[in-house]
């Protein structure tokens, strides 16, 4: 089992940005591909970027290349969200989503475990 909690959102203008957080717990964090998620009101989950074990390979949304950025600290068992040039639509409950094997995705199906998720609200 893995736990994760998600960590750093709020409110900010449009423009503004924000870092998320993910603490990880429990069974090995370096060893899972470590991904987030989004979603808006009314709409389903979708993905937004995930980083390799290693943090040697990155994967983004298109609706978020050269805004966001991923990182993890595999020490500090933590991985990481930088969001900046934040827009109103960036608006959702941020997830934080582990895979159990080292094989990145940017399918919300192949991750086994979440946070609760924290909203981002950005307003215009």
């Amino acid at each position: 089992q893995v736990q994760l909690v998600e960590s750093g959102g709020g409110l900010v203008q449009a423009g503004g940005s924000l870092r998320l957080s993910c603490a990880a717990s429990g069974r090995t964090f370096s060893g899972n591909t470590m991904g987030w998620f989004r979603q808006a009101p009314g709409k389903e989950r979708e993905f937004v970027t995930a980083i390799s074990w290693s943090g040697g390979s990155t994967y983004y949304a298109d609706y978020v290349k050269g805004r966001f950025t991923i990182s993890r600290d595999n020490a500090k068992n933590t991985v990481y969200l930088q969001m900046n040039s934040l827009k109103p639509e960036d608006t959702a409950v941020y997830y934080c989503a582990a895979r159990s094997i080292v094989l990145p995705s940017t399918s919300l199906r192949d991750y086994d475990y979440w946070g609760q998720g924290t909203q981002v609200t950005v307003s215009s």
